[in-house]
């Protein structure tokens, strides 16, 4: 798989969603920062800082389901709240009534602005299908397929494991590896001949823990340490770096 820049033993490709497909890593820093903000202005001192869209989405947010990065990042604060329910609205002083709050921000940012693919991932894809690789999307967002349809890639995933499918199965979110061995499993191969693709520090991690056969950081934002250090074989800014072309 020279041509692909993975080694000859992968068989299959799991690819996280939002900055590696999906260029909406940036509008999820943007819905988290506004949220964090505005519920941090009732604090004062070092917990009334406002919210890093960049160290603190890194660190905290990225790669997490909702509820874990809420709890990531107020716990870093010092700050604690009541759990609540999956449903409770979004002014609801909860750790599920913040992340439904940052949900509904970045539905409406993304109803507004739109939301687009990154083309040399899309190349990528499209390669690595033409080559014979099975591929998965593995993402904690529950609006995952919602995203695929709108920038036409749902056809270029034969397995999807998203935040929904997570929860119904019960699967814990990165940086845990149960969504990736999940999506390896679905697709009948074993996790050594797995590559995982991924921007976030929680997805290197999932990717190093859960024994795969390569992992791919894509350095978006200016990370290539930290990638590296979370468990990364390689690094790259674009996946186009990897091959594939056609």
């Amino acid at each position: 798989m020279s041509e692909l820049g993975l080694p000859d033993t992968i068989l299959a490709c799991l690819f996280d969603l939002d900055g590696v497909v999906s260029k909406t890593a940036v509008v999820h820093a943007a819905a988290w920062k506004e949220t964090f903000d505005e519920f941090l202005r009732g604090y004062e001192g070092e917990r009334a800082r406002p919210f890093d869209a960049v160290a603190d989405y890194d660190e905290y947010v990225d790669g997490r389901p909702r509820a874990d990065g809420v709890r990531a990042f107020l716990d870093s604060r010092g700050i604690q709240l009541p759990e609540g329910a999956p449903d409770d609205p979004p002014d609801a002083r909860t750790v599920h009534g913040l992340g439904n709050r940052k949900n509904d921000l970045l539905l409406a940012k993304i109803r507004t602005d739109g939301v687009e693919a990154y083309d040399g991932t899309v190349r990528y894809l499209e390669a690595v299908r033409a080559a014979g690789l099975r591929t998965a999307i593995v993402s904690s967002s529950a609006n995952c397929r919602d995203v695929l349809r709108s920038i036409g890639a749902e056809h270029l995933f034969d397995v999807r494991i998203d935040g929904v499918v997570a929860a119904e199965r019960k699967l814990p979110g990165k940086p845990h590896p149960d969504t990736f061995l999940a999506a390896a499993r679905d697709l009948g191969v074993p996790a050594e001949r797995c590559a995982v693709f991924e921007d976030a520090l929680a997805g290197m991690d999932a990717g190093r823990s859960g024994g795969f056969g390569y992992v791919v950081g894509v350095d978006r934002v200016g990370q290539t340490d930290a990638l590296y250090a979370h468990g990364a074989s390689t690094v790259v800014k674009d996946l186009a770096e990897l091959g594939g072309k056609r």
